[in-house]
């Protein structure tokens, strides 16, 4: 074996140690709340209203909770203290505090406690589409963040998604509508 492969291997494995334990505990940290005993660890309380407008905005109840009733506002706001840089912290914070400038502007409401996702869907929407939209950098992280927060619960993996908790035999070449009734598989 090669001495500078083996070294890369030792480093990453000790990388993956060493960041699997924090990772996790910001997963894990999503099911352990309610939205309405959520009480922000890196965002003040507003900024946690504006926050859980945005991501309902983003990611509406229909068929399937939306994004705040499977708690994604508390994994972002795990997430931003604990992983983010510095920067997009600064990024993340001015972006919510824009958005309820904005929405509390249009709304013609006095305080950003008020402010539900049908106030703030709007001002999220122009954030996203109008390329001369100022004072919120972080519109489109934060869609995204939203989108894979969603997509990593135990409620997508398990109701939305086709699921087999313990795998059973292997098909190889099976039809995806007859194996899983047409959904993707859960991993």
């Amino acid at each position: 074996m090669d001495r500078r492969k083996a070294l890369m291997q030792i480093g990453m494995s000790m990388g993956y140690v060493v960041a699997a334990p924090t990772f996790m505990s910001v997963l894990q940290s999503c099911t352990d709340t309610k939205a309405a005993a959520w009480a922000p660890q890196f965002l003040d309380q507003d900024q946690g209203t504006v926050l859980i407008g945005a991501i309902d905005s983003i990611l509406p109840k229909t068929d399937t909770l939306s994004a705040s009733e499977v708690n994604v506002h508390v994994f972002l706001d795990s997430f931003a203290n604990e992983v983010m840089p510095p920067n997009q912290q600064d990024q993340f914070k001015t972006t919510l505090d824009k958005l309820a400038v904005n929405a509390l502007e249009s709304s013609k409401k006095e305080n950003k406690s008020d402010l539900t996702a049908k106030d703030i869907a709007p001002e999220m929407l122009k954030a996203l589409t109008d390329k001369k939209a100022k004072g919120v950098p972080f519109a489109k992280k934060l869609r995204d963040l939203t989108i894979w927060g969603y997509k990593c619960t135990e409620y997508v993996g398990e109701q939305v998604l086709a699921y087999d908790s313990i795998p059973g035999q292997y098909i190889p070449c099976g039809d995806l509508d007859e194996l899983t009734g047409g959904k993707a598989w859960s991993i």
